[in-house]
């Protein structure tokens, strides 16, 4: 089954990347323009919630993904990829209107697993998706430029609803913003039915249908992983940078609050953190040609910041808490570049879902051991602490990039810098 797209003729390549990246850039930043981003936390903790419950959920939502991210993969790359993007959103619709109609912790839980399919769909599908289309309009070397600008776009729609979510909370509380962030969700689906897809319709298994062809999708995908060692390399650091900070992200309204500020100010003082990741995410393309080593050193001082700014307990920890995310975010992208040029034939989706996988799996364990510290300990403790995956995984990588430069002959080529992790 062959699902490459074909080669464009030049002409068309310009307005063809054009349209993709408007509609990508415009759909990143719909999805992350949620009200709700910056205050659900405070909506659980407002409801009577327990940090144990809080933690629970987000363990819930993870798990969700877990179960449904490679397969989801696999029939992103079996069926269209266009598809699953304009249906996650209305998922997610549906659960948020569920937090504000009836908020408890059943409605909480329904709307995380809704939330979590949702993920699932578009993980690996979107990525794939635009690789994919710039591949066949012959600028695939801007994938990592294109995505993170997309990555900064959705960081500055998250800070665009954390000015918001402050005064619209004060006028119409929680049922106002919730009513915003639905209607958003059906914005951003609207806009996913204008991506361009050029593919081969998948030829499906006679014996089992559509079913039959995302098994074998999800088959040759797995065989590609175990075959291809720098494919496996650039999937493990994937999740080793993204899923600590996403973790922690979901915690950074209660690390705010934890200031002694009013819960209106909390969205506020945010803005401070989310400018980090946006200027990490729009860095990307300068940092294409970093070596394994260099994207180490960002690890390495990203977590001191981390660790600094938490402990502080103030605004100014608050920007150093900003500038650790910055650098995870822009080594993340960095990571996905990575992994997407090492990726040969058409189960870019499934196996992008993999790396994703790990992610989930690792974001799950940073729940439960957060929930551990911080019934306990302060949430500064609890960031501080998670500053330590970071310190190991750059030591690994500093290590990797010095064993290879020593290990080379001297008369040898000098190592590309995207070859590794």
């Amino acid at each position: 089954m062959t699902l490459s797209p074909a080669r464009v003729p030049r002409a068309d390549e310009t307005d063809g990347v054009r349209r993709l990246t408007a509609t990508l850039y415009g759909y990143a930043f719909l999805d992350d323009f949620v009200l709700l981003y910056p205050v659900y936390a405070l909506l659980f903790s407002d409801t009577g919630l327990s940090i144990w419950q809080v933690s629970s959920l987000f363990a819930l939502w993870s798990v969700t993904g877990i179960v449904l991210e490679v397969p989801s993969g696999a029939w992103a790359d079996a069926v269209s990829r266009r598809l699953l993007l304009w249906l996650g959103p209305l998922l997610t619709a549906v659960g948020f209107a569920l937090w504000v109609l009836v908020p408890s912790y059943w409605a909480f839980a329904l709307g995380f697993v809704l939330w979590g399919v949702r993920g699932a769909l578009s993980s690996g599908a979107l990525e794939a998706l635009v690789y994919d289309e710039l591949a066949r309009l012959g600028a695939a070397d801007r994938y990592a430029r294109v995505i993170g600008r997309a990555q900064a776009a959705g960081m500055i729609a998250v800070m665009a609803a954390m000015g918001l979510a402050g005064p619209v909370l004060a006028v119409g509380g929680y049922p106002a913003v919730g009513a915003a962030s639905v209607l958003v969700c059906v914005l951003t689906a609207a806009l996913a039915t204008r991506f361009p897809e050029h593919r081969e319709k998948p030829v499906r298994d006679e014996d089992g249908g559509r079913a039959a062809t995302t098994l074998t999708t999800l088959r040759t995908g797995l065989v590609e992983i175990r075959r291809d060692r720098s494919v496996r390399g650039a999937l493990l650091l994937v999740p080793a940078v993204g899923a600590v900070w996403g973790a922690l992200d979901e915690y950074a309204p209660l690390l705010v609050r934890d200031i002694g500020v009013a819960d209106r100010t909390v969205p506020l003082l945010l803005l401070l953190i989310y400018v980090g990741p946006t200027i990490g995410s729009l860095l990307t393309g300068a940092g294409e040609r970093l070596g394994t080593g260099g994207l180490g050193v960002v690890l390495a001082g990203s977590a001191l910041a981390m660790a600094a700014g938490a402990l502080a307990g103030n605004a100014v920890g608050t920007t150093l808490v900003g500038v650790a995310f910055g650098g995870f975010q822009f080594v993340n992208v960095l990571a996905d570049a990575r992994l997407q040029d090492r990726i040969e034939g058409p189960r870019r989706a499934t196996l992008t879902s993999v790396a994703s996988l790990g992610t989930e799996l690792a974001t799950v364990a940073v729940f439960g051991t957060y929930a551990l510290i911080a019934a306990s300990h302060a949430h500064s403790t609890a960031f501080a602490v998670f500053s330590v995956p970071y310190l190991v995984t750059a030591l690994v990588l500093v290590a990797r990039d010095w064993s290879s430069d020593t290990s080379r002959p001297s008369d040898a080529s000098p190592r590309l810098p995207a070859e590794g992790p």
